[in-house]
């Protein structure tokens, strides 16, 4: 069944449940009132930022042990009763929304503390460790903030110690990320054990002070974040090392499937739910994404024709990544043509949508220590990342797919606008994949459209990115259910898509050690076209493609019925937009 039809099944029951006239205000009284109060235990639990100061410092980190995490467990699974103690059919329809978005949420959450993946806070694509020196990067505005920030680097061997326990209780139960892609990632933790204080990324907020603290307290707050450098984190650090190098890496699990793992077929069929917000199975999807690839060969094809490349896929795609006419030759020249596709990207934002958002982002590169097993390029709220190094596997023709991808209208657009909505609840923030992913790659799509392709050679590289997505869906149920091996799903990526070697080995290390993920992005983007295609079809000249991305938008970041819901409520109305 493909995934077209799985969602519009749920949006129907979806939209069946809506009711006639308005919901009682008890029952959403009652709604209110559990996410309310499960959001701010959820804070006290420091599981989200504060709602009302996302870039708060606090005074330390999160308890991790195993005892925390029962009673977490226990917590959302009280949570989970009372909801399903609730009629949705009597919410108000604004709530049922709420309802749907919430459960879904609640339902992750607790499926992440049933299966302890917090035995397993290290992957090939991000560590607890690495997480944690983001800290540094918030912006310090008093001296409490510079207070809050010592007691919490006083506290990071309490939270590595707690963060090893339950590494070992994973080792104990093999429940790791496999060994292959974890080599390599003690490195970024020997760069900082093995450093000065002053020249490591916890100790950046202490060099440049906000000139209203008085230069005396400057100099003492200073001396004190030396302290716990030296005397906390460094230590702390080593001790990981030490532990790395000789407990965990040697011992860590060999087998890549996480149907492998301990309850693997559930535990899979978990992150699957997690990240498509569909229950297909992996079998299902691993043939939706064979004739996805079919389906994208063709068109590739299309373009071998266009450029008079007669030689076949396969030397076409040696071409693309051997040729230097297609790479840039310093990380300043990858990094201003990735700004000047943006603003060509700003020349038609207006064309296609109604409501900009009213954040920017910055375009800067991978920090340097992270950089050697990070993804091409990532965006979010105020920035997009762009990765410099290793500029041979960086291609030119894929930059503008990936930009729009990252920045506009992708990640850094989706991601404001959505955080820029009021009158919500705050879960409502929570990033949703399958729907946050399938944006962002049906923004890859849009490009064709809006003119951001100016080659063939750029359209292919689109049409690379959009097999890449599409494999996905063939390599990660190929590893974690049907038994492939590392090299068949590298084999696979390097025979239907133009990314260089070094691209596709980052890349499938992260797909076999973070299971599902990788399942989000064109099952989202094919959700977002279908959508579009039946309002297309349903308003016909009424359609205005401003008002469909604004709805799309409005709705932030929810599950893939909820949005097919929405899109038959917009075609109901006749195709207004949120704005107008």
């Amino acid at each position: 069944m493909k995934p077209s039809s799985i969602v519009l099944a749920l949006s129907l029951a979806f939209a069946a449940s809506l009711p006639a006239s308005a919901a009682a205000p008890s029952a959403d009284a009652k709604f209110r009132a559990i996410h309310t109060q499960e959001w701010k235990w959820r804070q006290s639990q420091h599981l989200e930022d504060d709602e009302d100061d996302t870039d708060a410092i606090r005074p330390d980190l999160p308890r991790v042990d195993a005892a925390t995490q029962l009673a977490r467990q226990r917590y959302w699974e009280g949570v989970l009763k009372q909801l399903d103690a609730l009629q949705p059919s009597r919410l108000s329809p604004a709530e049922q929304v709420n309802f749907a978005v919430y459960r879904a949420q609640i339902a992750a959450l607790l499926a992440n503390q049933r299966f302890r993946e917090y035995e397993k806070p290290v992957n090939a694509d991000s560590a607890f460790w690495s997480n944690l020196a983001g800290e540094s990067r918030k912006p310090f505005r008093t001296v409490e903030d510079y207070h809050n920030y010592v007691r919490q680097l006083n506290d990071v061997p309490r939270y590595f110690r707690e963060e090893m326990d339950n590494m070992r209780a994973g080792l104990q139960r093999g429940f790791t990320a496999p060994k292959v892609t974890l080599m390599g990632r003690n490195k970024s933790v020997a760069a900082v054990a093995e450093a000065k204080p002053e020249d490591v990324a916890f100790f950046k907020p202490f060099k440049n002070m906000p000139s209203t603290i008085p230069a005396a307290e400057q100099a003492s707050l200073r001396e004190a974040g030396l302290k716990a450098i030296r005397e906390s984190v460094l230590p702390a650090h080593a001790a990981l090392l030490q532990f790395l190098r000789t407990e965990y890496l040697p011992r860590a699990t060999e087998t890549l499937a996480a149907e492998s793992l301990p309850d693997g077929k559930a535990y899979y069929q978990s992150k699957i739910v997690e990240f498509t917000t569909t229950n297909l199975s992996a079998e299902q999807i691993h043939q939706i994404g064979l004739e996805e690839m079919r389906k994208i060969r063709a068109e590739m094809e299309q373009v071998m024709a266009q450029v008079g490349f007669k030689d076949g896929l396969p030397a076409f795609l040696q071409f693309l990544r051997t040729d230097p006419q297609f790479y840039a030759k310093t990380p300043e020249e990858l990094l201003m043509r990735a700004a000047w596709i943006s603003k060509k990207f700003d020349a038609k934002a207006g064309q296609y949508f109604g409501r900009l958002p009213r954040s920017r982002f910055a375009i800067i590169p991978v920090p340097p220590e992270q950089a050697p097993y990070y993804t091409s390029g990532r965006g979010g709220p105020g920035v997009y990342l762009v990765n410099t190094y290793n500029l041979p596997a960086r291609a030119l023709y894929s930059l503008p797919a990936l930009t729009l991808h990252e920045s506009a209208p992708g990640h850094a657009f989706q991601m404001p606008v959505a955080l820029e909505q009021t009158g919500r609840p705050p879960f409502r923030n929570a990033y949703i994949s399958a729907f946050g992913e399938g944006w962002a790659l049906y923004s890859e799509r849009l490009g064709t459209e809006m003119g951001i392709y100016e080659t063939p050679y750029e359209v292919f590289g689109m049409l690379s990115y959009q097999a890449w997505r599409a494999s996905r869906l063939v390599v990660d149920t190929g590893v974690h259910a049907k038994g492939w091996t590392r090299e068949q799903a590298q084999r696979y990526l390097m025979e239907n898509t133009a990314l260089s070697a070094h691209e596709v080995e980052t890349e499938v290390d992260r797909y076999i050690s973070w299971p599902g993920q990788a399942l989000s992005y064109y099952l989202g983007e094919m959700a977002i076209i279908d959508a579009r295609k039946k309002a297309e079809g349903a308003l016909g000249a009424k359609f205005d493609i401003r008002a469909f991305h604004d709805t799309v938008l409005e709705l932030g970041s929810v599950p893939l019925p909820v949005l097919a819901a929405r899109i038959d409520r917009f075609i109901a109305e006749g195709g207004k937009g949120p704005y107008r």
